[in-house]
């Protein structure tokens, strides 16, 4: 399942600068583009604002088709404190803009598997897909704004994995 899962955040990642450039994150005197997977990162003591945060949860996998599907569902966490200039008044703007961002990253919902642990990746035979998105409630935490959206992202086997 690693192989769909980079597929997949590698895929986001691309859609996001490709739909808004200006959405970043600087980790590590690093800037990158405003999403990242919980997982592959140091404990954070609360999620970056006006960041899209990747976070794993259940697996499943389906035998009984020609190849074995493995399905994962992620939950995308993401907040908004709304911009300075405005005094954080814009923060339901803002998430609404994150919102739409999130449906564009989704959208088509399916990327070709790539194997990334190989320099360049290595195009494999099937395609990651996964199904529409589930938005959860706003919630506010003093000035922040959050929500959390889940999707389930499925990839056949292959040879290897």
């Amino acid at each position: 399942m690693q192989n769909a899962k980079d597929s997949f955040y590698v895929a986001l990642r691309t859609r996001l600068v490709a739909i808004n450039p200006e959405r970043t994150v600087l980790l590590r005197a690093a800037v990158r583009p405003g999403i990242l997977v919980e997982e592959a990162e140091a404990p954070f003591a609360q999620l970056p604002a006006d960041v899209f945060v990747l976070r794993w949860l259940g697996l499943g996998v389906e035998q009984d088709l020609p190849a074995a599907m493995v399905s994962e569902e992620v939950e995308i966490v993401y907040s908004t404190l709304g911009t300075r200039s405005f005094g954080g008044l814009d923060r339901g703007r803002a998430l609404s803009a994150m919102d739409e961002e999130l449906v564009g990253m989704l959208t088509p919902f399916w990327t070709p598997k790539l194997n990334y642990s190989a320099t360049p990746p290595v195009a494999m035979l099937t395609n990651v897909f996964w199904d529409e998105l589930v938005f959860g409630p706003v919630t506010v935490v003093r000035d922040r704004l959050t929500r959390t959206a889940r999707v389930v992202v499925h990839g056949y086997q292959e040879a290897g994995e």
